[in-house]
């Protein structure tokens, strides 16, 4: 028996037979041609793109069915990786230069394409070499005359083993054949991962070295939650996670019957609990989980993936609909979080050197007003169907929160001159993440009417750690006692000013900082919704001044570790059930 670490990605416990996917790249045969046969191997190339084209599209129709047309979506980079025509030239011209066939020169260009992306350590540019790859090995199918679609043939249930797995891989799978999947690459934050979630199938990435590791046949445990893979696991170890298995199926039952229960302590404090989400097709999810409302709603999906700009109208509609189907609960809309390496557009914009620290968020939106007034008419204009609310991204300073305001408010006197409805009852708040501002958010706090806490970056930027970078992955420490200050100085500063503080980063969804954050007087939580149940449960366990003793104690200690463990024993004390 061995046990593989790696990357929770998606929650849960699976046990099956593992299936090796592609474990091996594909081998492409080395062969010379002559110049004569050049136009041959250029329609050899021009059958397998068209093959790939239909292939991807039927992938697209299928998911819009079954997941939404937003999910759809992801494959439009694919699609435009197909249609680029500078690949093209590169692969016809080493045609004529090298006088080999076709896969072979094809493999060389995309790979070369590959280098490049992966010299770098954003979390963005990894995505879209998933999506490359994707590409690249699917047309080499083609070419190879192999059957791309494996997943789909599967008939007995299995786990599966990959050095990767592609968005579209991945959205062939189905509940009742995949029990979950392993990769040796990836991260949390990929499209991989992301449908892992809405599929609701246990997932474990980065393991570097599953493929090596496991044999096909072998059984394995994939403890999702954990980020652990069981190799060959003895009888006892197997019972262990059936018994697991059975445990969180029924805590998943209990924590259902909260969903309409409000989220408060025994001695009756109350906070908001609302889920964050990245795409429209989740809200029902939010419904389901019973959070309060949308705390964190991503814009960004409008942006990715496509050669044109959305619309204010297509923006507006989507508002809308959210706001109608969550009134009176409210809905947070940050603007798009997007920059020079965020999406794939007419734009021609340099690739960063530090992607994390560059041209994004509220950076982008101020240099491109264009595009930000877009969306601002479209969130104004949706404003009068429910509750909305709206905030900006990455702010560092009062400049940058004032001269967003400043076009809000031309944006707003523009629509009033077309007569178009407006609610006049929209706050307008910041997201924390940067260190500057959490240093200055008593300044902030005397032009925003809320603060909402962005862990993710705000960890990141104050430990100097790529999040996203799984070598230095031990670094990232969310109970750093710095990183507790600081958000123990953003909840105090709001709060002198008289305004709510809410967190939409990964630390209000994890139970034991959500103790020592209810403790803080923090007013608002949001987190994905199936992590929802998960901190009303633990709300609805504790007394308010019990949580507050626990917090205040908690800022005595010297180490990560220390915090870590001594708000997981707390945890373990009030509510067992959600200590795996």
């Amino acid at each position: 028996m061995i046990t593989l670490k790696g990357i929770p990605a998606s929650p849960g416990v699976a046990i099956g037979k593992a299936l090796l996917f592609d474990s091996e790249d594909l081998l492409v045969p080395h062969r010379t041609i002559t110049e004569e046969q050049i136009p041959l191997e250029v329609l050899r190339l021009e059958e397998a793109l068209i093959q790939t084209r239909h292939q991807i599209l039927s992938i697209q129709q299928r998911l819009a069915e079954e997941m939404g047309q937003e999910h759809a979506e992801i494959f439009n980079a694919h699609l435009l990786v197909l249609e680029d025509q500078s690949l093209r030239e590169e692969i016809l011209n080493g045609l004529k230069g090298q006088r080999v066939n076709v896969e072979t020169i094809f493999n060389e260009v995309v790979r070369r394409h590959l280098r490049a992306f992966a010299r770098t350590n954003d979390e963005y540019l990894r995505d879209r070499t998933a999506d490359i790859e994707d590409v690249r090995k699917r047309i080499l199918r083609n070419l190879l005359g192999r059957h791309p679609d494996a997943l789909t043939q599967l008939k007995e249930s299995v786990v599966v083993i990959a050095h990767s797995l592609s968005p579209s891989e991945t959205a062939l799978m189905h509940k009742q054949h995949v029990l979950a999947f392993v990769t040796d690459v990836g991260g949390r934050t990929g499209h991989t991962a992301i449908m892992a979630k809405s599929l609701a199938i246990p997932a474990v990435v980065g393991v570097e070295v599953a493929t090596k590791r496991i044999k096909k046949d072998d059984l394995v445990i994939i403890d999702g939650t954990h980020g652990e893979v069981i190799v060959a696991p003895d009888p006892e170890t197997i019972q262990r996670y059936q018994v697991d298995q059975r445990r969180l199926q029924e805590i998943t039952r209990q924590l259902q019957q909260l969903k309409d229960l409000p989220s408060e302590t025994l001695d009756g404090h109350r906070v908001v609990l609302s889920a964050n989400i990245e795409l429209p097709d989740e809200i029902p999810s939010v419904v389901a989980h019973g959070a309060q409302g949308i705390g964190l709603y991503r814009t960004e999906f409008f942006y990715l993936n496509r050669a044109d700009f959305p619309s204010e109208e297509e923006q507006f509609q989507a508002y809308k609909s959210a706001l109608e189907q969550l009134t009176p609960n409210p809905v947070i809309i940050r603007t798009v979080d997007l920059g020079g390496d965020k999406f794939l557009s007419p734009l021609d914009l340099p690739a960063e050197m530090n992607p994390f620290m560059g041209w994004r968020a509220i950076r982008f939106s101020l240099a491109r007003p264009d595009l930000f007034r877009i969306q601002l008419r479209a969130v104004l204009r949706a404003s009068p169907y429910g509750n909305l609310k709206l905030m900006y991204p990455m702010i560092s300073g009062i400049e940058e929160l004032r001269r967003a305001n400043e076009i809000l408010r031309e944006v707003r006197e523009e629509l009033e001159r077309e007569q178009a409805p407006i609610s006049p009852m929209l706050e307008v708040g910041a997201m924390i993440e940067v260190p500057s501002a959490a240093m200055t958010c008593d300044i902030l706090a005397r032009e925003a009417k809320f603060f909402s806490i962005g862990t993710n970056d705000l960890i990141q930027y104050a430990l100097a750690v790529d999040r996203v970078n799984e070598k230095i992955a031990y670094l990232y420490e969310p109970t750093h006692p710095g990183v507790l200050r600081l958000v123990m100085h953003i909840i105090e500063a709001g709060h002198a000013a008289g305004i709510w503080v809410g967190m939409c980063g990964e630390m209000a969804g994890e139970p034991a900082l959500a103790l020592w954050l209810l403790g803080m007087g923090l007013d608002e939580f949001s987190a994905s919704p199936v992590q929802v149940p998960l901190i009303k449960k633990l709300i609805r366990s504790v007394e308010y001044g019990a949580a507050q003793r626990i917090a205040r104690e908690a800022m005595g200690l010297e180490t990560a570790k220390e915090v870590e463990e001594f708000l997981t024993s707390h945890l373990r004390r009030l509510v067992p059930e959600l200590v795996e």
